[in-house]
C-alpha cells in the first residue's frame, strides 16, 4: 500500500496526482489526473462524491472530471483514489487539497412579484419540477458522453455573475449558480459538449430550457429561451442548435443562463470553458 499525504494546494504536488487548476476554489471545476498504468483499474471519492476514471486520449494517465460546490465551506479537504493493479495488488492515494474561499459579488434585481412570492399553484408546480429535475440528476450516464474542451453555448459577452448573492426585489435571498451571457433576443444557442438532452421544456424559474447530460454526473443547463429546437431523448453534438435566447422564466430581460452541475455542484462555468480536455478524450 502507497500512501502519499499532502499539505495545501501551495505545496509540492504528488507525482502520481494532480490537479487542475492547482488553486482550488468553492466552485471550481478541477480535472485530476492520475499516472498508473493503462491496464489499472481506478476508483476514487473526494468530498462525499463518486470520482470515474477514463484512460486519457494521451495515453499517459487516467482522468476524472470532478469539482467543488459553489456554497462549499473553504478547509481541507481529501481525494481518496484506489488503483488497482492486475493480480489485485492495490495501490491507495490520498492528496490533501485545501479549498480556498471564493470572493463573489452582491447584487440587487427587480423581477415580476410572482418569482419572489409564488402562489400555492405556483408552489406545487415549483415543487414538481424540483422533483423531476433530482430524478433526472441521479440517472446520469455511466460512461462521459463529452468530447475534448467545452465551449461558449452563445457569440456574446458574458458577465462575471457567477457566485454572486442577489436579493429580488429586496426580499429573497439567492446565489446566482450560473454564468450569464449578453445575448439578445433571438441569438442561437449552443450546445456546448456532446450529450443527451434530458429536459427540454418550460419550467417556472428557468423559463424555456435545456439540460443535457455529458455523463458520470456532469450536466449543463441552458435557460430563458424563446424557442427550443431540440426534445428530450435527443442525442446532441458540440456546436449543435439547442434553440433561441430569449427572456422567459424569472429575468430582467433577454439573456442566457448559463449553469454547470456535478453530482449536487453547482460549479463556475467560466472555469470549465477554461480546462483544456482535449489529451483526455
Amino acid at each position: 500500500m502507497v500512501a502519499a499525504f499532502f499539505g495545501s494546494v501551495a505545496r509540492a504536488q504528488s507525482p502520481m496526482v494532480t490537479l487542475t487548476p492547482a488553486v482550488v476554489e468553492a466552485g471550481s471545476p478541477e480535472l485530476i489526473r492520475v499516472e498508473a498504468p493503462a491496464e489499472a483499474t481506478l476508483s476514487g471519492e473526494w468530498l462525499g462524491r463518486e470520482l470515474n476514471f477514463i484512460r486519457g486520449r494521451d495515453g499517459q494517465g487516467w482522468y476524472a472530471l470532478a469539482g467543488v460546490d459553489v456554497d462549499a465551506a473553504p478547509g481541507p479537504s481529501t481525494v481518496k483514489i484506489a488503483v488497482r493493479r492486475g493480480g489485485g495488488a492495490v495501490s491507495n492515494l490520498s492528496r490533501n487539497v485545501e479549498i480556498l474561499p471564493a470572493h463573489y459579488n452582491t447584487g440587487k434585481l427587480t423581477v415580476a412579484p410572482k418569482f419572489v412570492s409564488p402562489g400555492p399553484e405556483a408552489l406545487q408546480q415549483i415543487k414538481e419540477e424540483k422533483e423531476l429535475k433530482a430524478k433526472v440528476f441521479a440517472a446520469s450516464a455511466e460512461e462521459p458522453l463529452w468530447s475534448s474542451s467545452f465551449r461558449a453555448p452563445v457569440t456574446a459577452e458574458a458577465t462575471d455573475s457567477f457566485g454572486t448573492r442577489r436579493m429580488f426585489n429586496g426580499k429573497l435571498a439567492s446565489v446566482h449558480k450560473g454564468m450569464d451571457f449578453r445575448a439578445k433576443m433571438g441569438t442561437p444557442v449552443r450546445a456546448g459538449n456532446s450529450g443527451i438532452v434530458v429536459i427540454a421544456r418550460p419550467l417556472y424559474y428557468e423559463g424555456n430550457c435545456v439540460i443535457i447530460d455529458h455523463g458520470n454526473g456532469l450536466f449543463t443547463q441552458s435557460m430563458h429561451f424563446s424557442r427550443i429546437d431540440v426534445h428530450e431523448g435527443q442525442r446532441v453534438s458540440t456546436g449543435e442548435l439547442l434553440g433561441l435566447s430569449g427572456d422567459t422564466g424569472r429575468v430582467t430581460g433577454p439573456h442566457l443562463h448559463w449553469a454547470v452541475w456535478w453530482r449536487g455542484a453547482y460549479l463556475d462555468p467560466a472555469k470549465l470553458l477554461r480546462l483544456d480536455l482535449s489529451g483526455v478524450r
